[in-house]
């Protein structure tokens, strides 16, 4: 009896050093492989940082991450040493890394709530993917059309075929919130230069200024069909409102 307990208990111990070996072996291998790569240390967005926040207190929102040599972004930051007296010059999401030009001037930051809402006027926010929202090109102050589209028609007179109509003109945009991107860029950039030829990347929400009867408008389509913006200038022409079918599209 005496000897199979110790047989017994010989077994466990073999057992659990065996698999102390095998976690000790993944985590060399997990070093191992992250070495390969040729990691450096670059300071990364851990919680969220609202447009304006001094560098000074940003510290408890960053953290120094090992990210692969492929994976950083050319204008990365290691440390804030250069940077006393800056401030964030955009909304910066957790899990993007922090960019040399993401830090600015106070004078020269641009706030996403700097859009002042014109009296009578209500806002409301929408979800969009970067292509309906002109490449992601968007601010505060700018103004958009807003196309409400269908694919089983608005319209009575012509049910079941698919229609669009920019329907709201020239409003107010008053924010525009972008989702962190899934993946590093390597090229840094972040949307709103027209000379950037990176694809932007996840989510946009866009706040728009609108009257009671358009945020209606707004709302229903956000459910059951589809928005799609367009950047249009005060000065932009405005041809009146139109339906577009198949059986007029190219009229």
């Amino acid at each position: 009896m005496k000897s199979r307990m110790l047989a017994g208990t010989a077994a466990v111990a073999l057992a659990l050093v065996g698999a102390l070996l095998i976690i000790f072996y993944a985590q060399g291998a997990d070093q191992r492989a992250m070495a390969s790569t040729n990691p450096r240390k670059v300071l990364v967005v851990q919680k969220a940082i609202t447009a304006g926040t001094p560098v000074d207190d940003m510290a408890a929102s960053l953290v120094i991450e090992d990210v692969p040599a492929a994976g950083i972004s050319t204008t990365a930051l290691s440390s804030l040493d250069s940077k006393a007296g800056t401030v964030a010059a955009v909304d910066l999401v957790p899990g993007e890394q922090l960019l040399a030009e993401r830090l600015v001037a106070p004078a020269d930051v641009k706030s996403n709530s700097a859009a002042k809402i014109p009296a009578g006027l209500q806002e409301v926010t929408f979800e969009l993917e970067p292509k309906r929202v002109v490449g992601g090109r968007l601010e505060a102050g700018d103004h958009v059309g807003v196309a409400l589209i269908f694919s089983a028609g608005a319209d009575k007179t012509k049910a079941g075929d698919p229609t669009t109509q920019l329907t709201i003109r020239k409003a107010l945009v008053t924010a525009v919130q972008r989702a962190p991107q899934a993946t590093p860029s390597a090229k840094p950039t972040d949307g709103t230069n027209p000379q950037d030829t990176t694809l932007p990347q996840g989510s946009l929400m866009v706040t728009v200024a609108v009257n009671d009867l358009d945020a209606n408008k707004i709302i229903f389509t956000s459910i059951n069909g589809e928005l799609w913006l367009t950047k249009e200038p005060l000065d932009a022409q405005d041809n009146g409102p139109r339906i577009e079918r198949k059986d007029n599209v190219y009229k």
